[in-house]
């Protein structure tokens, strides 16, 4: 009778642990396609940042954000005194459960008015800058709060 009851339950127990088993498994890293998605989203932002067209700029900002803030008012926290020239990009990390990756994004920036004798004899400062990226329905975007 004992016999009986155990059996089944053993069973079930395996078949709960395997599928836990199988959820551990799951894969952390970024697929190729995913990856190769996000450097493009990331570098497409950056081209429209240096080209200082920032209502494109906006448009890779994450659906959550662009519906708090319009471009309007987006494009106008923005000034003209700095350009840049992007040296580099780095995914250095992919939270899945967040669905969120970590970017490093490498540029030169130089003032566009060098209107100093430390502005002229600095010029071109790399910068390392570290940026948010969300998924979102299988679409990347870049996250403004972080």
């Amino acid at each position: 009778m004992l016999r009986r009851f155990l059996l089944p339950l053993g069973v079930l127990a395996l078949v709960l642990l395997g599928g836990c088993q199988e959820a551990a498994e799951e894969p952390t890293e970024l697929t190729e396609a995913q990856r190769q998605d996000l450097q493009n989203r990331v570098e497409e932002r950056w081209q429209a940042r240096i080209a200082h067209d920032w209502g494109k700029a906006w448009e890779y900002s994450s659906p959550a954000y662009r519906e708090v803030f319009p471009k309007h008012l987006y494009v106008k926290k923005f000034s003209y005194t700095a350009d840049w020239e992007l040296t580099g990009i780095e995914i250095t990390h992919y939270d899945r459960s967040a669905a969120v990756a970590s970017v490093v994004v490498g540029v030169m920036s130089r003032p566009t008015k060098q209107t100093s004798a430390a502005a002229k004899a600095l010029g071109a400062m790399p910068r390392e800058l570290h940026e948010r990226w969300i998924l979102v329905d299988g679409e990347w975007w870049f996250s403004a709060n972080y």
